[in-house]
């Protein structure tokens, strides 16, 4: 159960509220967000819930059965929706795209990204500073240093950032330097990685764990938001299957399944989910028929070259043309 609690509410109320509810044999949580004030109450005893809704101090209350309570679209009417400092915004019924490199390797890269993305009419950058790699041997990033010349450059083109935090210390470091916090499939159960994570106002990316079920998904989703972080993406990446022919099996059913199950925003990664240049885009467009509200590609001006995830990156001229048919699959996927 779930119980917004009004603006105004005093403390005693929220006491004699709870004390209610201990009374059905329910135990309590008070959460605290950006945006609102919650008490997400455990019990099986039922009972006429509008005992607990006429109480002062309750704004609103929902039975939710899921073991996930406040990703659940169950009580949420409206779909939760995002909003960058930069001014765009990632919501259900838009199509918001994140494009640029897997890692960022200098300063002339990422300025020639930048303009290519402002060109393009793209409004958020992503790219890792920090990078988890398979060996130990692989480029593991810029580091800090890294992640504030991308934020600087970004600025100046007027670009939001997405990048990677691969640990819990790292977070107040990057924090005055990102706009989104990415949590890569390796951490997506990192679960003091998203308790921290719940502590900040910052929106958070959430990859699908490389093996993970979506209920697991959303039971991370669920540690970020039970911390206070109302500002969470859900993000299908593609899952390990037994399949060899490409890197990873893209789970095109989890979209429409997670924009029932969740109010939250569901990005689709495309690059990541097959691992093929030339599959990106029709795999890409399938996405956006399926639902999703945004998608992030891996681009690169010279994708042979690139430091990591080569075999997946597209170049500037693929890129644009994916921008250009994504766009015009979203404006028809109304009228399907």
């Amino acid at each position: 159960m779930i119980v917004t609690l009004a603006n105004a509410v005093k403390e005693e109320e929220i006491q004699a509220i709870e004390s209610q509810l201990k009374g059905f044999g329910y135990t309590c949580k008070q959460i605290k967000t950006q945006k609102a004030q919650y008490l997400v109450a455990i019990g099986k005893q039922l009972f006429d819930i509008r005992r607990v809704g006429s109480l002062p101090g309750v704004q609103d209350v929902h039975r939710v059965s899921d073991a996930y309570k406040m990703v659940s679209r169950k009580w949420k009417a409206t779909p939760s929706e995002i909003l960058l400092d930069t001014g765009t915004r990632v919501q259900e019924g838009g199509f918001t795209i994140m494009a640029g490199p897997c890692s960022i390797e200098n300063e002339e890269q990422t300025r020639d990204t930048a303009s290519f993305l402002k060109q393009a009419g793209i409004g958020i950058m992503r790219g890792g500073a920090f990078k988890p790699r398979t060996s130990p041997y692989s480029f593991q990033g810029l580091g800090i240093e890294g992640l504030k010349m991308f934020f600087s450059v970004a600025r100046e083109h007027g670009l939001a950032i997405i990048s990677e935090v691969v640990a819990a210390s790292h977070i107040e470091s990057m924090y005055e330097y990102i706009d989104i916090f990415q949590v890569g499939t390796r951490n997506s159960q990192n679960f003091d990685l998203l308790h921290e994570l719940g502590k900040i106002d910052k929106p958070v990316l959430l990859k699908r764990a490389m093996s993970g079920t979506l209920e697991e998904l959303l039971q991370s989703a669920e540690y970020i938001f039970s911390k206070g972080n109302e500002r969470i993406m859900l993000c299908e990446r593609g899952i390990r299957t037994f399949e060899k022919s490409y890197r990873n099996t893209l789970d095109l059913n989890a979209i429409p399944v997670l924009k029932e199950k969740s109010h939250l925003p569901v990005i689709i990664d495309p690059s990541h989910g097959i691992g093929i240049r030339k599959f990106v885009e029709p795999m890409a467009l399938a996405g956006i028929i399926a639902g999703a509200d945004g998608m992030i590609v891996e681009i690169h001006k010279t994708p042979d070259q690139a430091y990591s995830d080569a075999a997946q990156t597209l170049g500037f001229t693929q890129a644009e043309a994916l921008f250009d048919r994504a766009r015009k699959v979203f404006s028809m996927r109304s009228t399907f």
